[in-house]
């Protein structure tokens, strides 16, 4: 009995739009729910839960540059900007850090 909440952030970490499922359900159903609310960006970082070539191509149509790691038992490799993906959390973490130093 547990819920994944998938969100949709801006560059500083910031949630921009919010979706729960439960927690058996996979991450892409989050992904297709919060699609069409995605705001006009250059890249969408995201974790392999997210990994579909059906949701590469709905931001490739959108103009937004996925960066996003393949599953490790994809059969093609995936390229993605690695420095990029490694910085994915960061703005979250900042966060955390700014609500933790203030108590």
């Amino acid at each position: 009995m547990n819920t994944k909440l998938h969100a949709i952030c801006d560059s500083q970490g910031r949630p921009l739009n919010l979706f729960v499922t439960a927690g058996q359900v996979r991450d892409y159903i989050g992904a297709r729910a919060l699609l069409s609310s995605l705001p006009d960006v250059d890249w969408l970082l995201g974790d392999r839960g997210y990994e579909a070539d059906w949701f590469r191509k709905a931001l490739q149509g959108k103009g937004i540059r996925a960066c996003i790691p393949g599953r490790k038992q994809r059969k093609t490799k995936v390229k993605y900007d690695k420095r990029r993906y490694k910085r994915r959390n960061r703005p979250s973490r900042d966060i955390a850090a700014q609500c933790t130093a203030g108590q």
